[in-house]
């Protein structure tokens, strides 16, 4: 019988947390699935661990660390189900995961990706940093999710079970995509390395006139920040440059002549009050990624071009999708949080996914 869904697991050391997202993975009450662990060269004794112990697991060794996106691509590329879930490895899941969110999926041809509500497993009563219930952005390329923004994050109370199940983006640490939708749009842009890199997928996957969603009937616990600390001077750079690269890729050009203006701004109000206000950590990352950004421009237009090839949606209707306004304002001067953002531009909605 062949697998509904293909499961791909990149992973770079850390044992401890891989045995437990593996054994909770089989314990799920679907049973349809296989699962490629993709070892980016770890140094740890993982591939034997994983060959003594989860012998049903497809092991794939590779000789250097291809970053998320290489490793999801390998996974991706050599998966023949209709279904491939991206699974991060610090993660463990209930027993109804797999079963809700196959549901979720095959409820609509026109759904591309679907994500859980993603819980911190250090505090089961609060929403994860790394998705939450659902990831949204705003206009200006900030993306944020149900659930937190920036280092603001919510208890999960309950307050996004009832919201229309469209978002805009689907986390990367439990995401499971419809294979055809990948022929279609490409994989995981791997130049990216390493984060928002699925912002970037799920954004294409508008533009091709399809759609994102979440659902709050299942949910998966994440050690948020486990590879890579959120202070991390190296994280901070790829976000801010693989955001801005992400923009530049997938909005219009009309578009993106009114907006990105206004985003530089915001990105050197980010540097004058790092050096000003805060701890200097984010300053020297953001002027680095403008650097990139500035001294690539031949570069970032091929990636645009392919891109627009894809193109089916105008952003006229990509733009209903996104917060109407910036959050890095509204949160750090009106003082929004996560709740009354997601409530200025989505509606409750009495079917769930």
């Amino acid at each position: 019988m062949n697998a509904k869904i293909t499961i791909v697991i990149p992973h770079y050391n850390g044992i401890d947390i891989l045995r437990d997202c593996l054994e909770s993975l089989y314990k799920n009450t679907f049973s349809g699935f296989e699962t490629m662990l993709i070892d980016n060269g770890s140094t740890d004794g993982s591939q034997e661990f994983v060959r003594q112990n989860f012998k049903q697991v497809k092991l794939i060794e590779n000789s250097e660390n291809r970053g998320y996106a290489g490793a999801c691509n390998q996974g991706l590329q050599m998966a023949e189900s209709p279904y491939v879930l991206l699974l991060n490895n610090d993660t463990v899941m209930p027993e109804n995961f797999l079963q809700e969110m196959t549901l979720a999926i095959e409820s609509d041809q026109k759904i591309a990706m679907v994500q859980p509500k993603i819980i911190s497993i250090q505090d089961k009563t609060m929403f994860d940093y790394s998705g939450g219930a659902g990831g949204e952005i705003d206009i200006f390329g900030y993306p944020y999710a149900r659930g937190r923004i920036f280092d603001d994050v919510e208890k999960d109370d309950k307050q996004y079970d009832d919201m229309q199940t469209d978002v805009f983006w689907t986390s990367g640490c439990a995401l499971l995509i419809r294979k055809s939708v990948v022929n279609e749009i490409g994989l995981l842009d791997e130049d990216f390395f390493a984060h928002q890199e699925e912002i970037d997928l799920n954004w294409r996957a508008l533009l091709a006139g399809y759609k994102n969603v979440v659902t709050t009937k299942t949910y998966i616990y994440h050690y948020s920040g486990y590879t890579l600390r959120s202070v991390n001077a190296y994280k901070m750079y790829l976000n801010h440059r693989n955001n801005l690269i992400m923009m530049l890729k997938n909005y219009s050009t009309g578009r993106l002549a009114v907006l990105f203006p206004f985003r530089l701004a915001l990105e050197m109000i980010t540097v004058f009050a790092d050096l000003l206000l805060w701890d200097r950590k984010r300053y020297g990352a953001v002027l680095k990624a403008l650097g990139y950004i500035l001294s690539h421009p031949l570069f970032i237009l091929r990636k645009r071009r392919q891109v627009q090839k894809l193109r089916k949606i105008k952003d006229t209707e990509i733009v209903k999708n996104m917060y109407p306004g910036s959050i890095v304002l509204d949160h750090f001067i009106r003082k929004k949080t996560p709740l009354q953002c997601v409530n200025k531009y989505r509606t409750k909605s009495p079917v769930k996914t």
